[in-house]
């Protein structure tokens, strides 16, 4: 935030701020950029619900999560700056896993693979696959969790083998066996 303190740095490092358990600066951060863009639909009614979101989903209050990202819904299909392609539904997703609707959650993660010129090369998309696989699991529907980790795992083939959310979901993987 140095080097380039402009709006789109700022949101992501909320956004980063949040994902990583920072919620006391990633709520100030968000606040200033509110506070800055009052008008910006991009941060209003995308961003910042979703920074939010994310606080929220850190904290274990996944239902709070789901009614935040309510207001993202009409421009989630958007891409606006700096990168989100569809970065809401993705929250919206693990909101509803953890709060155990594997169904909500695979609609969510669905998304990524009906729209795949959107997501393009996104790494939320990869990451989609994993998410689909777990909540089909959570909604019971156990062929269809190892078809997704499937594909996951096949996407991922030549990834380094000791990254955590590989090994994370190869163990998944296996115990649906």
């Amino acid at each position: 935030m140095t080097l380039a303190p402009g709006r789109d740095v700022q949101t992501i490092t909320a956004l980063v701020l949040a994902l990583v358990g920072d919620g006391v600066h990633a709520r100030k951060l968000a606040a200033r950029l509110s506070s800055d863009f009052p008008l910006s639909t991009v941060l209003q009614r995308f961003w910042l619900p979703t920074i939010s979101a994310e606080i929220e989903i850190g904290r274990g209050n996944a239902t709070t999560a789901i009614e935040l990202l309510q207001a993202t819904s009409p421009y989630e299909f958007g891409v606006p700056p700096p990168v989100a392609a569809l970065y809401p539904a993705y929250a919206r997703g693990q909101a509803y896993l953890r709060a155990g609707n594997g169904t909500a959650a695979e609609a969510e993660f669905q998304k990524f693979l009906d729209h795949r010129g959107l997501v393009a090369n996104f790494p939320l998309g990869s990451l989609a696959r994993l998410g689909l696989a777990r909540a089909r699991a959570v909604a019971g529907d156990a062929t269809g969790a190892r078809a997704a980790f499937q594909d996951f795992l096949a996407l991922w083939k030549d990834a380094d083998p000791d990254i955590p959310i590989l090994k994370e979901a190869k163990a998944e993987y296996t115990k649906l066996q």
